[in-house]
């Protein structure tokens, strides 16, 4: 019996539990965009900037849907953070920041604490705003940071950990385990 696919629809797999399938987690992307081009209206260009590694995909497929839908002129970057030395983030973008609104673009929103210290030095940049964008977003904030773009928002445990994948097909995906 074939049971019609919904938002609300989640699959449990022996080792995880599925939150979002390929054509949600697109859906979820395509509003992203259009609610950072609604936000943004004023500004000419944005910069998004990927925190690394499944930010940085997430920041490329956001760029390409911003430029299908309007004409903002977006550059595209990356964050990259040191794990064991959170203060020593390194942003490599190939133009300047300034006076620009800024989006900062990670898969999941667990503490702030990641999202926290990737903005720490786009301060020193000057940019006419930040704003951040994340797939999943856990409520389990421990640092005072606040998603202005959400795919989906969950409450769940705090041992439970949530991952999100692109596969070799660059199918997304994201799950709970």
């Amino acid at each position: 019996m074939d049971f019609p696919v919904t938002f609300e629809k989640i699959f449990v797999m022996p080792d995880r539990t599925e939150i979002l399938n390929h054509e949600e987690a697109l859906l979820k992307l395509n509003r992203i965009a259009y609610e950072i081009v609604e936000n943004n209206l004023e500004h000419k260009e944005i910069v998004l900037l990927g925190i690394h590694e499944r930010g940085c995909d997430m920041a490329g497929h956001l760029k390409s849907r911003i430029q299908e839908i309007s004409k903002l002129k977006v550059h595209l970057g990356s964050i990259r953070i040191n794990k064991s030395e959170p203060l020593q983030c390194l942003i490599e973008a190939g133009f300047d920041v300034k006076g620009k609104a800024v989006i900062v673009v990670d898969d999941v929103a667990n503490s702030g604490r990641t999202a926290l210290y990737a903005m720490r030095p786009l301060l020193e940049t000057l940019p006419a705003k930040i704003q951040l964008a994340v797939l999943v977003d856990r409520r389990h904030k421990q640092f005072p940071v606040t998603s202005d773009f959400v795919g989906i928002q969950l409450s769940t445990d705090l041992h439970q950990e949530i991952i999100v994948e692109r596969n070799r097909e660059g199918q997304w995906s994201a799950y709970m385990r």
